[in-house]
């Protein structure tokens, strides 16, 4: 009897034990959660974009009169001043038509001068014919000493010599034309045969040569463009141009600064500035239908950078906007979540439970709306509260790398949840949390893209 008194004690004992096991293990402690105290910290918000190194200024050289190469005085790389000799043409064809039209210039001027002498030559005839005029009407007005025919005659060579005078001048004035035309081909050839002479037009680098002494220089035409013999980069001012998306336009601004990074140089960072904005998006054809939109923005880099080649890629990192000692919360903290509203636009929030009680149940989403509310997807963040999760609207400003600026919502010293982002996901207002504080962040700058 004694020995079943002590089993029966015995069961029960394990019976109770199982069940309070089962009663501790069944009972929800609550999500584990890292937090995080919100602090004042410097914040940059920064668009990021690739592109290529171009020079500001760049000439290509292409012939403008067609012919062989006979002499090639640079080749790629070679530092050149303005008015320096690049290369030279044949010149034989072009010598010998600014000859001829030297010659015939010369001829015309020749022809002028014996149209002058012709001109004196008829001026002394006229004044003879006019004195045998004078003498023959005497003789006829004193009693017809003279033949009328012989008189009529005299009166007639006077309008044939005057005739003549006249043909003269105007012979002169015909040859001065002529004389205009020959002098303004001569010009025309004398300047087609400076062609042959082709000569940098800005100190630089010769970045690019597509000729060779003895080939053929060809000059474009109306659906054929001639080719580009060189290329001649002034390489004192480096522009980039970088490609941003349409998102990030509104925030780009001239005399922004900039840091520049080349794919070249990967421990080198060289400072600059936008200096120039698109107002068009970038058009790529028919075959980019449907690609994201960019627009060119240039960005001028300050001062030299040494053996830099055009075409260069590169990255552009360029500062937005700036907040010293701002309200930062952490990015991971940030979330969305959909509330219902009471009719002062307030949150209603689940009922908080009396000390001791059991929590009222946490659905997946909020309830629907009574009469006078409304339901609101909303930003914010969850902030951990009395070993519950409370959630609060954030308005946030600019965006760093890992802070985003607190408008309103938040202030100093509040602590808020930041992971695991499985928990995060899943937290609503009211859940029961424990919170563990998170990894400290040191209060430095930090830089993303742009927001608000």
């Amino acid at each position: 009897m004694k020995k079943k008194v002590i089993i029966a004690g015995l069961v029960v004992a394990v019976l109770g034990a199982i069940a309070w096991a089962n009663f501790a293990f069944k009972r929800t402690p609550g999500l584990s959660v890292t937090t995080e105290k919100i602090e004042r910290r410097d914040l940059e918000s920064i668009v990021s974009a690739s592109g290529k190194i171009q020079p500001k200024s760049s000439v290509n050289i292409s012939a403008e009169t067609s012919g062989k190469v006979v002499g090639l005085y640079v080749a790629e790389g070679d530092a050149v001043q303005a008015g320096q000799l690049l290369i030279q043409i044949d010149p034989k064809n072009l010598e010998t038509n600014v000859q001829n039209r030297e010659a015939n210039l010369a001829a015309q001027k020749s022809q002028l001068e014996q149209t002058k002498a012709s001109i004196e030559n008829a001026k002394v005839q006229l004044t003879q014919a006019q004195e045998n005029a004078r003498r023959a009407q005497a003789q006829w007005d004193n009693g017809g000493l003279i033949a009328k025919d012989a008189l009529e005659r005299a009166l007639n060579d006077v309008k044939m010599q005057a005739t003549n005078l006249a043909v003269a001048e105007q012979s002169v004035l015909t040859q001065l034309q002529r004389i205009k035309v020959e002098d303004a081909n001569l010009e025309s050839a004398t300047y087609d045969l400076n062609k042959v002479r082709l000569s940098s037009p800005i100190a630089g680098i010769v970045t690019k040569r597509n000729i060779e002494k003895g080939e053929t220089a060809m000059i474009g035409t109306m659906n054929n463009p001639g080719t580009v013999l060189l290329t001649i980069a002034d390489l004192s001012i480096i522009e980039t141009e970088v490609e941003v998306d349409e998102a990030d336009i509104p925030y780009i601004k001239l005399g922004q600064v900039a840091k520049v990074t080349i794919d070249a140089f990967p421990n080198k960072t060289f400072p600059g500035k936008v200096t120039e904005v698109a107002n068009s998006p970038i058009q790529t054809g028919a075959a980019a239908t449907g690609r994201a939109t960019t627009f060119r923005v240039t960005v001028t880099i300050e001062g030299t950078v040494p053996n830099v080649r055009p075409g260069f890629t590169c990255t552009a990192v360029i500062t937005t906007a700036t907040r010293q000692k701002a309200v930062a919360v952490p990015i991971q903290a940030m979330t969305l979540r959909e509330v219902i509203l009471d009719e002062k636009g307030e949150i209603i929030r689940p009922p908080t439970p009396a000390p001791g009680g059991k929590p009222a149940p946490i659905t997946a989403a909020p309830p629907t709306p009574a009469p006078g509310q409304t339901r609101k997807e909303m930003e914010g963040v969850f902030i951990a509260k009395d070993g519950r999760a409370v959630f609060v609207p954030v308005e946030t400003g600019i965006a760093g790398e890992k802070y985003f600026e607190v408008m309103a919502g938040l202030k100093e010293g509040d602590e808020v949840v930041t992971g695991p982002f499985s928990s995060v996901r899943g937290l609503r207002d009211g859940s029961e949390v424990k919170p563990t504080a998170g990894p400290a962040t040191p209060p430095t700058s930090n830089a993303s893209g742009p927001r608000g």
